[in-house]
């Protein structure tokens, strides 16, 4: 838990150090020691960014804490905003995040939003192509988690579609699960009808893991890195993102 012990004093339009409901920041969970650690690394960023805040770091799949055992170890008296630290609104959110919120009976408990779609983080996909070496040439196929249930992929859809509306390109988009096309086939797919052309994966990943690594096994030139990369900071778009969630929530 990242926690801090302040004065009262008014902060973001009214929410103080002693009354604001913790910050729960609730991630996949990986069993990469690259990703653990970068989705740490962005936790204590928005916690060194908002002192006045309590902010705890739980899992809902892979990793220990969980939700609940998250919430449990919050001062008893302390409400909290659950913050799916999740790219899309699938299953995690809407059935494993909302039973769990809906199960609290200790203390008040609000869910807040998944991170995605934003503008944000559509600025921070960029961000990520142009560090790549993105050439004017270059074909882009927007790398995803995917999910089974159709709202997360109408999330994705909807960042593939600011991601195109951004950068003036047309923006290919392939699933790395439960979801279709896959990406590796639509790595195939775009090189077929652009030949002689870089296909470049763009990954629409928040940390490094097994999703990041299909991505690099996909067929493409070029992969960027996700969004959260470990030993470097976290990127202030997400910071923003993760306490703007919050703050709607509050």
């Amino acid at each position: 838990m990242y926690g801090h012990t302040a004065t009262p004093t008014r902060q973001n339009g009214g929410v103080t150090a002693q009354t604001s409901p913790a910050l729960v920041g609730i991630a996949h969970g990986t069993s990469s020691p690259h990703g653990q650690a970068a989705v740490a690394g962005l936790m204590r960023a928005v916690a060194d960014a908002h002192p006045e805040l309590t902010v705890a770091l739980g899992f809902v799949d892979v990793q220990h804490p969980d939700t609940s055992e998250t919430l449990a170890a919050l001062q008893p008296s302390r409400s909290a905003v659950v913050v799916p630290l999740l790219l899309s609104a699938g299953y995690h959110v809407h059935v494993d995040l909302t039973d769990a919120v809906r199960a609290e009976t200790v203390r008040q408990v609000v869910l807040g939003s998944a991170l995605g779609p934003d503008d944000r983080l559509i600025a921070l996909l960029r961000q990520r192509l142009d560090e790549a070496g993105l050439a004017d040439d270059d074909v882009v196929v927007l790398a995803v988690a995917g999910s089974s249930d159709a709202r997360a992929v109408a999330d994705c859809r909807a960042v593939a579609a600011g991601l195109a509306a951004a950068s003036g390109r047309v923006i290919a988009l392939g699933f790395l699960s439960a979801a279709r096309p896959p990406l590796a086939c639509m790595v195939t797919r775009t090189r077929i009808e652009n030949p002689g052309r870089r296909i470049v994966a763009s990954s629409y990943l928040l940390a490094p893991g097994y999703f990041q690594g299909l991505v690099e096994k996909s067929g493409a030139d070029v992969v960027t890195r996700p969004l959260l990369v470990p030993d470097e900071p976290a990127p202030l778009y997400l910071v923003d993102v993760v306490v703007s969630r919050y703050l709607s929530a509050v």
